[in-house]
């Protein structure tokens, strides 16, 4: 499975667990108005670092935090270079 079909999996997964209702996610969707809280963000990162094996957000490299779903993609596809 591909970094971002992972991604995707995840918050929806996280999204449902939680009962929260998401809006329809692309690359464009704003992380703020997804309809995720910060408690499901936390979720979503643990669970990342658990089956990847990395935390690009707590690497120790000056990051800012994604605006957009599609930098938070990214983000976890550029650490994994």
């Amino acid at each position: 499975m591909s970094i971002r079909s992972l991604v995707f999996t995840k918050i929806s997964t996280i999204a449902r667990q939680q009962h929260k209702t998401i809006i329809e996610m692309t690359d464009e969707t704003q992380l703020l108005d997804s309809g995720l809280d910060s408690l499901c963000i936390a979720i979503i990162v643990a669970e990342l670092e658990d089956e990847l094996g990395l935390d690009p957000l707590s690497s120790g490299t000056e990051t800012e935090f994604p605006a957009t779903v599609g930098d938070f993609v990214r983000l976890y596809e550029n650490a994994a270079k």
